[in-house]
């Protein structure tokens, strides 16, 4: 068994396009995972990573894929994630679980809209991470601007440890400011690394370089600082540990360069990878239950359930492990509904295929046949009560209404969607009440569109599907009262129950959509009936009332009632709640909020104008724009019902050469009149 300290459990995560899977590529074909390079749109078998059917045909990433590789001593498994927003979910439940991460990010675009997201999931779960400036050889490469935007966009301390060597399609290498040795990717794939002495036109660059690199370094090691102060020389190996350091404690980015495309550059990555980020005995995690889970080989077994994928041999569960040992036969508990059950087959995966393992350790990332559990659960060792902390699930924005063409077509869509929902929490299904017809919600026109494909190629089924329509929330202006008093005390069993308090807009800031605080005093209302009163406020704000959908960015304020000594009941409680914030929601300046997106547009620079103006258009709000000799960058606040179908509309205003990505911005309120009946 490899050691701990030995193993990196990575993702690549970026903005669509940024050239994440191209680089899992050249990774998997530099640690001799695979003998031949394949490309995301190329004319052979597609990239490794992109396994599923729908991805080579589209040429995006849809679902995250896993593989284990090995460079020089260090174990590497790596997780490829999707960089459309739509399936940010495979994003999410990948940093939920890995140690550290590979931000990509395009040499000439730089800092987009999704890595803005990525950036947020990744200090979310406090996974450091090293960043790649991809796409070096392109027209209008500027990876100092690219540094620069990573700082005042993102909030982060880029450190450059390379120096380009040339740039556009004069780039050939880079040179490293640790070393001080120009590299060169030699070779018919760039397999050959070959360290040469720094170019004499750029001996002044490169002294300059790496004079800020160990001034920015300076600032997490007094030794190092003493060192620069007395001119005494720094060998590799104490700044190699000093970005390590750094780079650990999230206080500092490592950023690298090349061009996987051009295989370049791809090498003196994975060498960062192995150097500076984190291996499983460097990670702590908090338990919801409390305490921390520690990576001991001989501890209890803990494992989180973090992705459920279906195929002919039945459901595959990806496990995270954090703590003992998991062998085929043992027997382990799901701690969210205390079954216990035996695992089946332990595998290793890579992309779609799969190897048989006797064994999985803390640290490990694997897969199991049979596990009886849900995307999220922790598994552990029989009579262990732990839970690990839940992955964060953004709430769907879009909703489509679909009918079987044919009877036949019925079943085969209810085992369809009974499947995808299993495997992403961001897919949702219901039922419409007036009309019976099944409901599904997503993240996005292309979430959606995907799943409907997936139905057809997957299960032949096919499907009638209804105009979208957009997620819309409801909130409150003002402060309001309420004053309710539940009162049923003549004849049989009775009921009494009163709430008084106050329901006041939440800060637009505050992540959460409703807050509760309970500020009764003198035992007006027991403690017992406290829960129950909250219950129904939750209730409530579930359906609202000038619409019926959802409330948000409310907060209830509980400052007293009375009760009944005999005919007080927490279901009485739980009532009067409700109807008393649908009292006080009347009179709080109620209104409609709408989703907004933010949209990126890249267009060559000839069609800015007119994509303004159809922006513009469509009720959106222009936030900057970024022009160049050969391409533009527009960023735009847009409602999302302004949005459906503008990726063909899109193609006409740009004869077919500009490309768009967007993301839920935020919630504002909407015109009555852009509201569907």
């Amino acid at each position: 068994m490899i050691p701990r300290e030995r193993i990196r459990n990575i993702g690549i995560s970026a903005h669509i396009d940024a050239g994440k899977t191209t680089l899992s590529e050249r990774i998997l074909y530099y640690t001799g995972k695979i003998r031949q390079i394949e490309e995301v749109r190329g004319g052979g078998k597609g990239a490794t990573m992109d396994s599923m059917e729908l991805e080579f045909v589209k040429g995006i990433t849809i679902a995250s894929a896993a593989t284990t590789c090995q460079w020089n001593d260090t174990q590497i498994n790596l997780i490829d994630t999707p960089g459309h927003v739509d399936f940010t979910i495979e994003v999410e439940r990948a940093l939920r679980v890995l140690d550290g991460a590979v931000m990509v990010l395009c040499a000439v675009a730089g800092v987009q809209s999704q890595s803005v997201t990525v950036d947020r999931q990744m200090k979310r779960y406090r996974v450091p991470r090293v960043a790649f400036i991809n796409k070096m050889d392109r027209p209008g490469a500027n990876p100092f601007g690219v540094v620069r935007s990573l700082r005042e966009k993102l909030g982060l301390n880029p450190v450059a440890l390379q120096y380009p060597i040339g740039l556009e399609k004069e780039f050939v290498g880079v040179i490293d400011l640790i070393e001080m040795r120009a590299n060169y990717f030699e070779g018919e794939n760039g397999e050959i690394v070959a360290s040469k002495p720094i170019p004499k036109a750029l001996e002044a660059s490169a002294r300059e370089a790496r004079e800020k690199m160990l001034d920015d370094l300076s600032m997490f090691s007094d030794e190092l600082m003493a060192a620069i102060l007395d001119e005494a020389t720094v060998t590799p190996e104490f700044l190699w540990e000093v970005v390590r350091r750094a780079t650990l404690s999230l206080e500092l980015t490592p950023v690298l360069m090349g061009s996987a495309f051009d295989n370049k550059g791809v090498q003196n990555l994975l060498d960062a990878i192995a150097r500076y980020l984190p291996s499983p005995l460097d990670r702590e995690v908090t338990a919801e239950t409390g305490g921390i889970v520690i990576p001991d080989l001989d501890g209890p077994f803990v494992a989180l359930a973090f992705k459920l994928t279906q195929d002919e041999f039945g459901q595959l569960t990806y496990l995270r492990l954090y703590s003992g040992t998991l062998k085929p036969g043992d027997r382990i508990c799901n701690t969210r509904t205390q079954d216990v059950f035996r695992v089946g087959r332990l595998v290793r995966l890579h992309a779609d295929a799969r190897q048989e393992i006797a064994e999985a350790a803390a640290g490990d990332i694997v897969a199991t046949l049979g596990a009886n559990c849900a995307s999220g659960d922790t598994l552990c060792s029989e009579g262990t009560q732990v839970s690990l902390e839940q992955m964060f699930v953004p709430d769907p924005v879009i909703t489509l209404a679909v009918a079987p063409a044919t009877q036949e077509d019925a079943g085969r869509m209810s085992k369809a969607l009974n499947r995808f929902v299993k495997e992403d929490p961001t897919l949702r299904v219901g039922t419409d009440a007036e009309t019976g017809a099944t409901l599904i919600s997503g993240m996005g026109e292309l979430h959606l569109e995907i799943y409907l494909e997936r139905m057809q190629r997957e299960y032949g089924v096919r499907v009638d599907v209804g105009a979208p329509s957009v997620a819309y929330r409801e909130t409150i202006s003002q402060t309001a009262r309420f004053d309710y008093t539940l009162k049923k005390q003549s004849g049989g069993p009775g009921q009494y129950a009163r709430v008084i308090g106050r329901i006041e807009p939440i800060e637009e800031s505050t992540e959460e959509p409703f807050v509760f605080e309970n500020r009764v005093v003198g035992g007006s209302i027991p403690s017992q009936f406290v829960p129950a009163c909250e219950k129904g406020f939750r209730d409530a704000i579930a359906t609202g009332k000038l619409a019926g959908y959802p409330v948000v960015g409310v907060k209830v304020i509980l400052e007293g009632g009375a009760f009944h000594a005999v005919d007080s009941k927490e279901t009485g409680f739980r009532y009067a709640a409700m109807q008393g914030f649908a009292q006080a929601f009347a009179n709080a300046k109620p209104l409609i909020l709408e989703p907004m997106m933010r949209v990126e547009v890249e267009t060559p620079p000839e069609f800015v104008g007119r994509i303004q103006g159809n922006l513009m258009s469509r009720r959106g709000t222009m936030l900057g724009s970024q022009i160049e000799e050969n391409s533009a960058r527009l960023e735009a606040e847009v409602p999302l019902v302004e949005m459906f179908g503008y990726s063909t509309g899109l193609r006409s205003l740009s004869q077919g050469m500009a490309s768009f990505s967007m993301e839920l911005s935020g919630y504002r309120p909407a015109p009555a009149s852009s509201i569907a009946a």
